[in-house]
């Protein structure tokens, strides 16, 4: 097996330059194409992949191209497959889809120099649809090395003789890069941005995204949990709460029809919009938000924030239930400030009429948790709501009930099921069960979702609220105190508002999983540390490059006009760049005239393919360049250049007779071109 690789290697290394130029335009179309397999339809990446597989083998074995009488029905029955496919050839999909397809089938094509460049351009414009689906850091760095292959192999066809080594030309490739680099950081600093996604026709943008929905039935939450993806950031300005504090409040449902929570309509006769009685104790907690776009309409906020509030560019309404929701979908990251109460009132003075919505169940569902809601309520002695709250509590503490992301099924009495056979389930089993029981037992109530939580990075301070975060937990009405959130899940699994989801479960077994999370939860750990650096650099990407919006750049460069306001701000730039030219200066002294002759004449010879090695002197490099094919007179004009300059670089010549032959050498070189 290894000498097979080792011939294969050296068969490689043995093509010829068209071969392995064309290789070479194949790999860089192969990572072109690559971050789109992930969207795009199956057939399409089996399509591409073929063809390219097909024009390796052409370019491999030598053979001739197919005609155009075979690769057109073939590109118009791609075509076709493209508009079954998404019912359009419109639109950012289709358009992508499209591209890939015409890119795999130039290579078939390429039988001029014109048809190269239209590869390489189009390889380019492609390279550029990547970010229509991902803007991470990751696919940036993977962007950036795809350009830096592209590059080279678009600098390989420009040779008209010897093709310098692979490394030397991605060399290049990336000097080039870097050269470009200040020019495009002064673009991306200074051109106008357009505020929305980078793709806005309608539709195109707001797929595909996670959050908390407006309704609640077994396993809605769950599912979301078992998402790693980030939900928002946080930063806080002032110390944060305690982590059993940090309830992040979004949708608040009260309409139950035995199996789904949903929220209460604004037809059934609730109040119109009204002043909202709150009561707030001690200072605020100021925080600033970074929240990923949703494609949905709820925003998710410290308990308490409002009311009051605002989303800079967004039209935000909040509901007499405190939930806080734009006008229109949220489908760009967010950033905002915050101010939020951890101690409150909420709507203490509310009338009984307004409460009854917060008591209804519907007929002929769950009779055995009926019968306890009456067990517990008639049970000696007496008791008011806060008691009989704290006996639900006490029944799930120790009634061995369990914390699991995946319940047994239950039946059509999912509350009967879930109280009384599997007593197993999520935070939505806990928080629903406990409403039910505590409007059997004539006590207003209702579920709240959102988020519990977060992970602190120590590096950068932000806090990160993830999917996994996604929780639900019940608030209870009581005379004279208002609103007052109760979380049953705290009394069966504590560990999950103490800490995070991961330990609240237990670990999974084979393999060295529970190990790894271990590790993971270990915040010393050398896997928490990597990932905390990693969370750190993306959030510093998310902050400063994707969220580059219109007014952050105003901001920036209303402070970069401050700077520049008083002469030490307005002499740093000259400064620097002065500085900047003398480094390089220093660094590239100018040559003497006798080197600089022979620079000047080893830059012609390597226009032709012939570059000097580092280790070649002048007799060498002489003997070298008789294999190049040229006139009598130019190598007759190369031999005796060289010639007089050895002996000038390492002979004894007086100044007189030096000063002819360099004016020789400078009549020979134009001879030698």
């Amino acid at each position: 097996m290894s000498g097979t690789r080792a011939a294969g290697l050296a068969r490689l290394a043995r093509l010829p330059r068209d071969k392995a130029d064309t290789l070479l335009l194949l790999g860089a179309a192969l990572m072109v194409l690559a971050p789109h397999f992930a969207h795009l339809p199956a057939w399409i990446g089996l399509a591409v992949c073929a063809t390219l597989l097909w024009r390796a083998a052409i370019t491999w074995r030598g053979k001739r191209m197919p005609p155009l009488w075979l690769l057109a029905p073939v590109a118009v029955a791609a075509m076709a497959g493209v508009h079954l496919s998404y019912g359009t050839l419109l639109g950012r999909d289709p358009g992508v889809a499209m591209l890939a397809l015409l890119l795999a089938f130039k290579l078939l094509e390429m039988r001029a120099k014109r048809d190269l460049f239209v590869v390489v351009f189009l390889s380019y414009f492609v390279l550029l649809t990547s970010f229509f689906y991902s803007q991470t850091m990751l696919t940036a760095l993977f962007m950036g090395a795809t350009l830096l292959v592209l590059l080279t192999a678009q600098q390989s066809f420009q040779y008209t003789g010897a093709v310098p080594p692979l490394a030397r030309r991605l060399r290049t490739s990336a000097k080039l890069s870097v050269l470009a680099a200040p020019l495009a950081l002064l673009v991306f600093i200074g051109f106008p941005r357009i505020q929305g996604p980078l793709w806005g026709m309608p539709g195109d943008a707001h797929s595909g995204r996670n959050g908390i929905s407006d309704s609640m039935a077994p396993g809605t939450l769950s599912s979301l949990a078992q998402s790693d993806e980030v939900a928002f950031r946080v930063r806080f300005l002032d110390p944060a709460p305690p982590r059993d504090q940090l309830y992040w409040r979004s949708i608040v449902l009260g309409d139950y029809d035995g199996r789904t929570w949903t929220r209460v309509p604004r037809r059934r006769g609730a109040p119109g919009r009204r002043d909202i009685a709150i009561s707030v104790r001690g200072p605020a907690i100021r925080h600033e938000v970074t929240m990923e776009p949703t494609g949905k309409r709820w925003l998710a906020l410290l308990e308490l924030t409002g009311p009051r509030f605002s989303v800079p560019g967004f039209n935000v309404r909040e509901s007499d239930e405190m939930e806080q929701f734009t006008m229109e979908p949220i489908d760009r990251r967010l950033r905002y400030p915050a101010s939020a109460y951890v101690n409150f009132q909420l709507q203490a003075d509310e009338q009984p009429e307004n409460l009854k919505r917060w008591l209804e169940l519907p007929d002929g569902f769950n009779p055995r948790t009926l019968a306890l809601a009456r067990q517990l309520s008639q049970a000696a002695p007496p008791a008011g709501a806060r008691e009989l709250s704290r006996r639900v509590l006490a029944m799930f503490r120790r009634d061995s009930f369990s914390y699991t992301l995946q319940p047994p099924l239950a039946g059509r009495d999912m509350v009967d099921d879930f109280l009384f056979t599997s007593r197993a389930g999520f935070c939505e089993h806990y928080a629903g069960a406990y409403v039910v029981l505590m409007r059997a037992m004539g006590v207003p109530a209702r579920v709240v979702t959102g988020y519990q939580g977060g992970e602190i990075n120590p590096l950068d301070g932000y806090l990160t609220v993830r999917q996994s975060d996604a929780h639900a937990w019940a608030e209870i009405w009581l005379p004279a105190e208002g609103w007052r959130r109760v979380d049953p899940t705290a009394a069966v699994a504590p560990e999950r508002i103490a800490t995070n989801l991961a330990r609240a479960l237990p670990p999974p077994s084979g393999f060295g999983f529970g190990q790894l999370i271990a590790l993971q939860n270990d915040p010393d750990s050398w896997l928490a540390q990597l990932g905390f650096r990693y969370a750190a650099l993306n959030n510093s990407w998310n902050q400063w490059v994707l969220d580059y919006n219109p007014d952050r750049q105003r901001s920036f460069l209303a402070e970069l006009s401050s700077l520049f306001s008083n002469w030490r701000g307005a002499l740093l730039v000259p400064a620097g760049a002065l500085a900047y030219l003398l480094y390089w200066r220093r660094q590239r002294r100018p040559a003497a005239p006798l080197d600089a002759l022979y620079q000047a004449f080893c830059r012609q010879q390597a226009r032709h393919g012939y570059a000097r090695r580092p280790d070649e002197g002048p007799r060498s490099y002489a003997a070298r360049l008789r294999d190049m094919p040229a006139s009598a007179e130019k190598h007759a004009a190369m031999q005796t250049f060289l010639t007089l300059y050895g002996a000038l670089k390492y002979g004894g010549a007086e100044p007189e007779p030096r000063t002819a032959s360099l004016k020789a050498l400078k009549k020979l070189l134009p001879l030698c071109r």
